[in-house]
């Protein structure tokens, strides 16, 4: 009876395959890599609350992204390192930590999406709505945008891994180095025509919306930039819009990579590699493609690190 009990609380997860010779360079590298994305990401939005003169909508907005790289990253990078370190055996986690950690996941991914549409909009208007933009995106703007971009995601995910959950379970292995809702719903024998459905829709609605608002609202801008002759206006819009286009790409990129990926079995080793890079090189290369391509916060971080140097140089 316990061993039974044992079996249906505990899943076994089938991780990275890392040689013995890699395991020690992979580790230090995706440990490196975390620290970064913590340091860096917690930094930019310190530094955005702390300067004034960055208390923007787009600064703001900013913040969500940073925010979400944090939670994206913190849910996969720590999971993986500690499974780097132990044996084949010894990889396991408990149903319910595996369907948190499945809502996380999801979570990350769709709040990705809801956010960049968000700042999409804020462009919009900042391009096309110049003389409006300062009544239009208020703090009580900023603030509903935000709390409807996690809303929107929590929901949509909540009810996507809530269909999982309810099911019975047949089988104890996650064929992943993480657990995500394909991994969960695989678990049971029954039907999962309603998760196929909701999974379907859920992809559809979330990734429709995110390229057709997106789509719409960089075509807008390129009308009003090819009818304007105000050359500052087309480089403001060219700076701000060329920073988020390329995150959004980036995004799309990786996520349709994953997806791809998953209809060759044969390719699983490559999956799962996918999978964790998407959580790791998406919120490292944000934080640079954002903190670096900024005018504003570029210059910040620059008087902030020859301050320092400064306070070095003066205890010595």
């Amino acid at each position: 009876m316990e061993n039974h009990t044992f079996g249906e609380d505990i899943l076994i997860l089938e991780g990275l395959k890392v040689t013995s010779q890699s395991f020690i360079p992979a580790f230090i590298l995706l440990l490196l890599v975390y620290i970064f994305i913590m340091v860096s990401n917690i930094g930019l939005v310190a530094l955005i609350f702390r300067c004034r003169s960055l208390h923007q909508p787009m600064y703001l907005l900013l913040c969500n992204v940073s925010i979400n790289d944090v939670f994206g990253a913190t849910i996969i990078i720590p999971h993986v390192l500690r499974d780097l370190l132990i044996s084949n055996s010894l990889r396991h986690i408990h149903y319910t930590d595996c369907a948190i950690q499945a809502f996380c996941v999801h979570l990350h991914a769709s709040a990705s999406h809801t956010i960049l549409m968000i700042m999409a909009f804020d462009r919009y208007v900042a391009i096309c709505n110049p003389l409006r933009y300062a009544t239009i995106m208020t703090n009580g703007m900023v603030v509903m945008l935000s709390a409807s971009a996690w809303m929107v995601s929590l929901v949509m995910v909540l009810i996507l891994v809530g269909l999982s959950v309810r099911l019975s379970r047949c089988r104890w292995i996650i064929f992943n180095p993480f657990c995500d809702n394909a991994s969960l719903f695989k678990l049971s024998c029954e039907s999962v025509l309603i998760n196929n459905i909701y999974g379907l829709t859920y992809t559809v609605v979330l990734l429709g919306s995110s390229i057709g608002s997106v789509t719409l609202t960089y075509l807008k801008i390129a009308v009003v930039c090819v009818l304007s002759k105000n050359k500052v206006l087309n480089r403001k819009a060219l700076q701000t819009c060329t920073t988020h286009l390329a995150v959004y790409i980036i995004l799309l990129v990786s996520g349709f990579i994953i997806v791809i990926l998953h209809r060759f079995p044969q390719l699983s080793d490559h999956r799962k590699v996918a999978g964790v890079l998407g959580h790791v090189a998406l919120p490292a290369l944000n934080v640079v493609i954002y903190g670096l391509q900024i005018k504003e916060v570029r210059q910040r971080i620059i008087i902030s690190f020859h301050n320092s140097k400064l306070a070095v140089m003066e205890v010595k």
